[in-house]
């Protein structure tokens, strides 16, 4: 390396750390975000009852006799958790479901429950390249 290229390090790693955060940041996906909106089928001792997550933590949950009962949702610590009132189940959650591809996951309650969406939301859109001035800053 000459001294030329050396002389030039200091500087792109000052360039650098002028630009802001922003545009070096991916958008954040939320856990859960690819079937917020979205039904899914859960299947548990042969019933199947129909999950809706909402974006703000709500959930809906529909027996096959059309009983619905709300609740709420999160997913943190790799576990999405389903609660009502007292009662809270949790079911690991290592990564985004898959439209069509059913996974098979024991609950904290020590159930086996087949979970299944028929659509899943995309991920999201990149951010917009940064705006620059007149003199390209």
């Amino acid at each position: 390396m000459n001294s030329l290229s050396v002389a030039r390090v200091p500087v792109a790693i000052a360039a650098a750390a002028a630009l802001p955060a922003a545009a070096f940041a991916q958008p954040a996906w939320t856990p859960a975000s690819e079937i917020v909106g979205q039904p899914v089928q859960v299947t548990t001792n042969g019933v199947t009852d129909t999950i809706s997550l909402s974006p703000g933590g709500q959930a809906t949950i529909t027996s096959p006799g059309g009983t619905v009962v709300n609740g709420g949702w999160a997913a943190t610590g790799g576990q999405l958790c389903l609660m009502n009132g007292a009662a809270r189940e949790c079911v690991p959650y290592a990564g985004p479901f898959q439209a069509g591809q059913p996974m098979t996951l024991t609950s904290s309650c020590g159930a086996t429950e087949t979970w299944l969406a028929a659509a899943t939301n995309a991920p999201p859109a990149p951010p917009p390249p940064a705006v620059k001035g007149e003199r390209g800053r």
